[in-house]
């Protein structure tokens, strides 16, 4: 039969070629307080007010934890933090582009200890924000790894 040779072709070497690679964003999980009231900072999505934590795409001239920094200030108004050098997890979803189609994103999260936070800044017209604890932060979004790396916290 031809079916085996034409699948195995595809498998191995057509349908990679056509899928398209991740790209690469960077998140910050920003918190607040010690042991049992540590405290995670969400904030809504622009489009479909759904609970997130800042993330958006690396910038040139900065390392990716001061870019995660950079999303924590634009989306939820951390005026000044600390931000992990190293990734704490990453977590995948699909965004939706204007034109209706997704593109797959892996996202790097990097902790963020808030030390100050503005009422005033770039997105605060059109984002909510909140302070959870790492259980209802977990129940709050909707990616399945990052739930799990909140359960870690």
């Amino acid at each position: 039969m031809m079916i085996a040779p034409i699948k195995a072709t595809w498998e191995s070497f057509v349908g990679p070629m056509l899928q398209r690679p991740k790209r690469l964003q960077v998140a910050a999980l920003c918190h607040r307080g010690e042991g049992e009231g540590k405290e995670y900072l969400l904030v809504t999505s622009r489009e479909t007010a759904r609970w997130i934590i800042p993330k958006g795409w690396p910038i040139r001239g900065l390392s990716l934890n001061e870019s995660a920094l950079v999303e924590a200030w634009e989306e939820a108004g951390v005026r000044t933090g600390d931000a992990a050098s190293e990734p704490i997890g990453a977590y995948s979803y699909q965004k939706r582009q204007d034109a209706g189609w997704e593109i797959p994103v892996k996202t790097l999260v990097y902790s963020v200890a808030v030390k100050d936070l503005s009422e005033e800044f770039p997105e605060a017209e059109q984002r909510e924000r909140k302070w959870v604890d790492a259980k209802a932060a977990a129940e709050l979004v909707d990616e399945t790894e990052l739930k799990s790396i909140l359960r870690k916290q």
